[in-house]
């Protein structure tokens, strides 16, 4: 018998750097496995404890261990505060020790063990992340990813990279590089005071249907089983995904289909209210088309109108975020999405407060023969448009003539654009803003945040009273 097989052998149980959903502020752990011995002992019982990484203090004191026909055993340590890192020790004891478990015999050890938080990353390129300009964002204790390897690991970029992978359906075709979560699960741990765990299933160019259950649905498949396999609890989902909808036939459905892929996540967990953390799309330099155009507008509308009527949907902005090449989030921009996002989950998840939300376009009322006003919620200073010329702005006015072109742009509040046109409209009109593949680069800002507004695309201009 060699020595590694003497003692308390664990069989069953977390492995080394895993999180474990937290409920109410504690979780649980299972233990199983069996013991052994070169000796000749009695009384024979297995104890398990959890203990301070940085302290070496008990969390959990000793506790026995319930035994099994075959020398087996099996533990559950209640009521582990949401915390870490923690270390998971177990030992042998027998008559001989008589209660002096300092004396027992060796017993296995899980390292590296938090109570917290997971969060699935889920979507296509810029949720796996393919930032590739340097950017300071290191590994840190507390924050850790379950790789596709099906191992649990420091959390550390690329998050998406497929050494050992046990999970071909999201195996990228390229080396990843820097995504938004490492940072948003950092500050989170920041704010909480308990470590966050990603859990990794995207893939780059994954269009809806290889996440919508009602089609393809491999990919949605794939993350249900990733969570099962962690317990089946998440606190919510990442979502960053829709620049392969942006196409005749898929964009037109989006939002129906992202609402089903929805609603499917949370009856298939059992989790009504999961949240769901979304980005706008950002923009794609290559050259493009009014339809191409379209396409990007009815998505990025699809997005905003997802977060207004699916509870617990929520949306940032990305049209002000630089890339690294014609369509992905540089990394400097990755940091400030997970900046976004945590200041979202936050506020939305956890109650604290925070200004996350960006402006938000709720009205377009026609207040003269060539005047629109625009009324955008989430303003906390005023909009400002950083001095750019009317005609730079990136608002579309399209009615039964085709487009009117904008003389005059003022701020009527601080919350209200007055738009004078360089004619009369006619009939039926609507709005479009920053909706293109490649929109106008100054986009409108609060003020206070700094937060751009919303990208949003055919919206009906309504009849008003002048002004």
């Amino acid at each position: 018998m060699s020595k590694s097989s003497v003692g308390a052998i664990i069989e069953k149980g977390p492995q080394n750097w895993q999180i474990i959903q937290q409920e109410a502020g504690y979780g649980c752990i299972s233990l199983s496995g069996r013991w052994a011995t070169a000796e000749k002992v009695s009384d024979v019982k297995i104890y398990a404890r959890v203990v301070s990484e940085e302290t070496g203090e008990s969390i959990v004191p000793w506790q026995c261990a319930q035994s099994l026909p075959d020398n087996g055993w099996e533990i559950v340590l209640k009521r582990i505060p949401a915390g870490g890192l923690y270390r998971i020790e177990t030992c042998m004891s027998h008559a001989a020790v008589n209660g002096a478990l300092e004396w027992a015999i060796r017993g296995d050890m899980i390292h590296h063990i938090g109570i917290g938080d997971l969060y699935v990353i889920a979507g296509q390129s810029n949720a796996a992340g393919y930032g590739k300009d340097p950017a300071y964002d290191p590994p840190e204790l507390g924050v850790h990813v379950l790789r596709n390897s099906g191992r649990w690991d420091l959390a550390s970029h690329p998050l998406n990279e497929s050494t050992d992978t046990i999970h071909d359906v999201n195996m990228e075709h390229g080396n990843p590089g820097h995504s938004p979560y490492l940072h948003f699960g950092k500050l989170l741990k920041k704010s909480l005071g308990y470590p966050i765990g990603l859990l990794q299933a995207s893939l780059g160019g994954s269009p809806l249907s290889l996440w919508n259950p009602d089609e393809n649905g491999a990919l949605y498949r794939n993350m249900i089983d990733i969570i099962n396999s962690q317990g089946g609890r998440v606190k919510g989902i990442l979502w960053y995904q829709g620049c392969s909808d942006a196409a005749p036939g898929l964009c037109q459905t989006y939002l129906a289909r992202f609402m089903n892929m929805v609603d499917s996540i949370r009856r298939d967990l059992e989790l009504p209210d999961l949240p769901v953390l979304t980005v706008q799309l950002n923009r794609y330099l290559e050259k493009s088309s009014p339809e191409a155009d379209s396409y990007w507008g009815i998505v990025r509308e699809a997005q905003r109108q997802a977060a207004k009527i699916i509870p617990n949907v929520y949306v940032v902005p990305a049209l002000d975020c630089g890339l690294s090449d014609i369509i992905h989030n540089r990394s400097s921009a990755n940091l400030m999405l997970g900046e976004r996002l945590a200041r979202t989950a936050l506020t939305e998840i956890y109650g604290r407060s925070f200004l996350y939300k960006a402006p938000d376009l709720s009205k377009a009322i026609r207040v003269g023969i060539n005047k629109i006003l625009l009324e955008f919620d989430n303003v906390y200073d005023r909009l400002d448009t950083l001095g750019v010329q009317p005609s730079q702005l990136p608002f579309t006015i399209v009615d039964e003539e085709g487009t009117a072109n904008i003389r005059d742009c003022s701020l009527r509040k601080k919350n209200q654009f007055v738009i004078t046109l360089d004619r009369e409209l006619k009939g039926r009109c609507v709005i479009h803003g920053a909706y293109q593949q490649n929109p106008p680069f100054i986009i409108p800002v609060d003020f206070e945040t700094h937060l751009p507004m919303l990208a949003f695309y055919g919206i009906k201009v309504q009849a008003g009273e002048e002004v």
